[in-house]
């Protein structure tokens, strides 16, 4: 079968957000920079900008689709996990610049691209990072307890749809977060969907809940929401014409954490749909099984994609007529 050729009018990357800071009372040291050149003095005191979003924006010669979609990528994670799946698959970039939109993909601030600085000597400066065996528990691909370093010795769930031969990959994409720095990372968001304009919010996990944050501090500028199993959700509901699709995943009754976190978003989605169209779809009851929380990245991500990109078109047009 002959590849489809994308033809593209842009490729960029820039960044948006940030705010000054200064950086005071850090001892002044006296170090090696350049291997085998003389110690100098290093003084990190002094100005800096700190909170800004790194974007990379793909523009097509002709979207079919008038609003520009951004990707914006979970905890612990950055804007890798929409480009590629760890097994060689296309992403979630490239199906959706098939479908016709415009695609920027973020690292939020702190993570990937986005830089970090250290702003004091506490020990409550320093991120957390998740490990293998957590992750393999947390998103659903098995259930605690059952990874081990030997991949032969792993055990996934039944039907599982995520790669599992290609799990050490999808780990090298793990990048440290900051816990505490959530307003931080939000304004960085703020910033770049003032930025860009009318646009469509797709975020996953913790970046489908500050998704559902920004469709409710910019409604004239949100013109719809999807949210891949989001968390974190914002404190209340307020007004939004945007449509909102909310996709969930299998296995979640198997986890007494996913069961936590869909509770709480159910809380906020009730209080949302009084005036707000939304769909929810949990795949299971669609026959779609296997499902782990990066479903973006599972075997039947293609499908998926699709799936979202109809709902997207549909809505979009309703608005556009």
């Amino acid at each position: 079968m002959r590849e489809e050729t994308i033809t593209l009018r842009s490729i960029k990357s820039y960044y948006v957000g940030g705010a000054d800071f200064k950086l005071r009372g850090l001892p002044v040291l006296n170090r090696q920079i350049v291997p085998a050149a003389d110690p100098r003095i290093v003084d990190m005191n002094g100005s800096y900008v700190v909170g800004q979003v790194y974007v990379q924006e793909y523009r097509l010669a002709k979207p079919r689709c008038p609003y520009p979609i951004l990707l914006w990528h979970g905890g612990g994670m950055c804007g890798s996990q929409w480009e590629a799946t760890p097994d060689g698959r296309d992403g979630w970039l490239w199906h959706f610049l098939r479908l016709g939109f415009d695609v920027l993909v973020s690292d939020a601030t702190e993570r990937g691209r986005s830089p970090w600085l250290k702003k004091g000597t506490c020990k409550d400066d320093l991120p957390i990072y998740r490990s293998q065996e957590e992750a393999w528990s947390v998103f659903r691909i098995g259930p605690p307890g059952s990874y081990a370093e030997d991949p032969s010795m792993r055990r996934s769930y039944d039907g599982q749809q995520f790669p599992t031969d290609a799990f050490d990959m999808f780990a090298k994409q793990f990048v440290p977060r900051w816990l505490g720095h959530l307003t931080m990372e939000l304004k960085g968001y703020e910033a770049l969907v003032q930025a860009v304009g009318p646009c469509v919010l797709l975020g996953h996990s913790q970046g489908g809940g500050y998704a559902l944050q920004l469709a409710q501090q910019k409604p004239d500028l949100v013109r719809a929401v999807v949210a891949i199993e989001p968390t974190g959700m914002p404190d209340q509901a307020g007004g939004t014409n945007a449509p909102h699709l909310v996709l969930w995943g299998d296995y979640i009754a198997r986890s007494e954490l996913w069961c936590s976190y869909r509770r709480l978003a159910q809380e906020f989605i009730a209080t949302l749909e009084q005036n707000t169209q939304i769909l929810q779809i949990n795949l299971p009851d669609m026959g779609v099984r296997g499902n782990s929380h990066f479903m973006m990245l599972d075997r039947n991500s293609e499908d998926i994609a699709r799936l979202v990109g109809k709902w997207l078109q549909e809505h979009i047009q309703n608005q556009t007529n």
